[in-house]
């Protein structure tokens, strides 16, 4: 029928009878109408063929999406571990906390490193963003935004600026100085503009354009310098949680995950949902792309990890174990690809040998949920951010 995203329930006149009553928005190619629910199925029923009905292409529908998991099962031949058999096993890992960031008032929600493998933001419930020195703990900047929950913050390519966004529904973005006493609140330029709150924010591959994630349902690109929004991106059914840009320099795509427990990516030039994933029972809280951009994994509330292979386009593995019954909030590889870090509601971050699918180690140390783990640039140390109002650093 249509590329759409319900957005809101408003009450007014419909765009196609004109009655006042209860109204669904929803894009038609990218133009926003208000359509009531009797125009809505007088619309779905539009194009139908002689002798079919929605029932009729609901089964068929699901027929074909049968048909398509069966040919897929063809070629699930072999899991990962199985392939690795002959890898050896890792030795013990030695893992331990090196430094430990102390500053904000409230559950720190995100967390993202620059690419000077120095220099980190963090943003928290209790509506600050702080810019920290990870090798002295100095706060270099802070900036106190007008609401809470501020969830999602990421650093610019270039390192002199940061963005950052949450329940006030916008992603703004600070540009930096050296001049740590100066007011950065008054440099803010709101970029983006969502219908319900920002839950992922990522600069592309330069300062000019950022990518956001929203409980609307939808992600979109924005162009920094004018705030226009360049791309949006329907198919979500529900919030979408987080975003990761694909590693490649050329790369033009990025993956998904929601609170519809669909994993999706999508190409970022037509706005195109080019695979989609749904093995996970639970909200998918974080999604990951692998250093090679070949594969990406995703933590959800349902326990469970899993490691989906693109080139494939199939689910390769599954971290779990019978003792992890608390929800996985977020992932992160290491730089080899052969670590994967898990952050979990149970205070822990679980260190997962990606081939084998073992547990390898388990990192203590936080009191709350861990809200976000970021292995550094360089790959020589691992960054947590938690609920009990702290970050910490491993190595």
């Amino acid at each position: 029928m249509c590329d759409q995203t319900f957005l809101a329930a408003t009450f007014g006149p419909c765009d196609s009878c004109g009655k006042a009553s209860p109204l669904m928005n929803i894009y038609i190619k990218n133009d926003a109408i208000n359509y009531c629910s009797f125009c809505m199925e007088v619309m779905a029923c539009q194009g139908l063929q002689s002798g079919e009905t929605l029932a009729s292409l609901k089964k068929e529908s699901d027929s074909l999406k049968k048909k398509l998991e069966e040919e897929r099962g063809k070629l699930n031949d072999i899991e990962l571990h199985q392939v690795a058999e002959k890898v050896e096993m890792l030795g013990a890992l030695s893992i331990k906390t090196k430094r430990l960031l102390k500053g904000h008032g409230n559950k720190v929600l995100c967390m993202d490193w620059c690419k000077d493998k120095r220099r980190l933001v963090s943003s928290s419930q209790d509506g600050k963003v702080i810019v920290w020195d990870a090798f002295t703990l100095n706060k270099e900047h802070g900036v106190t935004l007008p609401c809470t929950w501020v969830m999602a913050c990421a650093y610019a390519p270039s390192g002199c600026a940061v963005a950052c966004g949450g329940l006030d529904n916008k992603c703004s973005v600070f540009p930096l100085s050296l001049d740590k006493n100066e007011n950065l609140s008054a440099k803010k330029k709101a970029v983006a503009m969502h219908t319900n709150y920002v839950s992922g924010c990522t600069f592309t591959n330069s300062d000019m354009q950022l990518l956001t994630s929203s409980g609307d349902g939808t992600c979109a690109l924005w162009d920094v310098e004018s705030g226009q929004l360049l791309q949006s991106f329907h198919g979500h059914t529900a919030d979408v949680l987080s975003l990761d840009l694909a590693p490649s320099e050329t790369g033009n795509t990025f993956v998904s995950g929601g609170s519809d427990k669909k994993a999706n990516v999508w190409d970022m030039r037509s706005g195109q949902n080019i695979q989609s994933f749904e093995s996970h029972e639970s909200d998918i809280n974080c999604v990951k792309y692998y250093p090679s951009g070949d594969a990406f994994a995703s933590a959800s509330d349902d326990s469970t990890c899993r490691f989906y292979d693109l080139r494939a386009d199939r689910e390769v593995a599954v971290y779990q174990k019978d003792s992890v019954i608390f929800g996985a909030s977020t992932v992160d590889f290491s730089l080899s690809g052969r670590l994967l870090f898990a952050g979990y509601n149970d205070y822990t971050i679980n260190v997962w040998d990606v081939l084998k699918g073992t547990r390898v180690s388990v990192l203590f140390g936080h009191e709350n949920r861990v809200s976000r783990v970021r292995v550094s640039p360089d790959g020589t140390a691992l960054c947590s951010a938690s609920w009990d109002n702290t970050l910490r650093i491993w190595a």
